[in-house]
């Protein structure tokens, strides 16, 4: 079984002798290599030439034994191509070129029909990705949930209240709505793209699902995924990553997709067996502990790993992205720990 069979057999439920492994942010600032080539390409430049996206994702497999790639892109691709671009701000965090702020805004949206084309670097890249793997590792494509990309384009960029756009929803449902339909439909395009150009996986990011009231879950975000996952190839693996919302991961389990991913404040033991059996989870180690030592990587690990043993369908990962000053010793002693499990 070579490493991308693994990953479509973990997600398909199945139980293996050990855990495929990938990282969130396995490609970027903690990569020498990769700072290199930061050095004389941005990072939109790096997003948009195949080329050097095809390096970026490429340069964590050179170093590790992982079992899948992630595309090097950004969920904000899709606010730019439906005409509201994005740029960093020098302070640090997203700056959207306006925001959004009248229901005329919203109708003035470019149609979800312009995503292939605006996009199709993001295709370029998957194709010679697909390529390059040949077969032989996973190749997952991923977009932000609508809920957390309504975020940025209504707030303009990072926000640390939402105040804007939990004011939409509350205030002017109809808007809210239009602005998430145009969303939705855009990613279910953008989605199919990357299908079409050979990913074997897509990972959904709700970044920001955790930031809106818990019984208002379902009408801010989780019904548009459900849209999503229902438009897209019965059984194709979808994976959901929401952070900070462990009190709707039942639900989350019953929209459709084929992976539930865990935030690292959840036993995802007792995740695992809370959740069917026919829907494989992902996680959940705290990215700090890259940031220490090999010795304790090994150790907090193994007793994940030990933890899971035996149940099916885990796919290990972090809780969260990794940190920009993650150790390369520490997630070498990762990969080695996980790969060289016998459950």
């Amino acid at each position: 079984m070579n490493s991308r069979e693994r990953f479509l057999a973990a997600c398909a439920g199945a139980k293996l002798d050990r855990p495929p492994i990938w990282v969130m942010r396995q490609a970027g600032r903690y990569l020498p290599e990769y700072r290199a080539l930061k050095a004389s390409s941005s990072f939109l430049e790096m997003v948009r030439t195949p080329d050097l996206a095809t390096e970026v994702t490429l340069q964590p497999l050179r170093r590790f034994a992982l079992d899948a790639a992630i595309l090097f892109s950004d969920i904000l691709v899709i606010p730019e191509a439906l005409g509201q671009g994005y740029k960093f701000r020098d302070t640090g965090g997203i700056e959207m070129e306006f925001r959004i702020e009248s229901r005329a805004q919203i109708d003035a949206l470019a149609p979800a029909e312009a995503v292939p084309e605006r996009l199709e670097y993001v295709a370029a890249t998957l194709r010679r990705l697909k390529g390059e793997l040949a077969g032989t590792r996973a190749l997952l494509g991923f977009g932000g949930s609508p809920w957390t990309l309504a975020t940025y384009m209504l707030e303009g960029g990072s926000s640390e209240d939402f105040e804007r756009s939990k004011l939409l929803f509350y205030t002017d449902r109809p808007a809210f709505d239009a602005l998430l339909e145009r969303i939705t439909a855009a990613l279910i395009v953008y989605f199919r793209m990357q299908i079409a150009a050979g990913a074997d996986a897509i990972q959904i990011f709700d970044s920001w699902g955790g930031i809106i009231a818990g019984r208002d879950y379902r009408d801010a975000s989780l019904r548009w995924i459900e849209q999503i996952v229902a438009a897209l190839p019965a059984e194709f693996p979808v994976i959901l990553y929401a952070k900070g919302t462990a009190p709707h991961l039942a639900d989350q389990a019953a929209s459709g997709v084929r992976v539930v991913s865990v935030d690292w404040t959840q036993d995802l033991a007792a995740v695992r067996r809370a959740l069917p059996a026919t829907v494989a989870v992902q996680g959940n180690l705290d990215p700090v502990l890259l940031n220490t030592s090999p010795a304790i990587v090994q150790r907090e690990a193994s007793r994940l790993l030990a933890s899971m043993r035996g149940a099916n369908g885990h796919i290990f990962n972090l809780g969260h992205g990794i940190m920009p000053h993650a150790k390369i010793e520490c997630m070498q002693a990762l990969v080695d720990t996980v790969t060289g499990w016998q459950n």
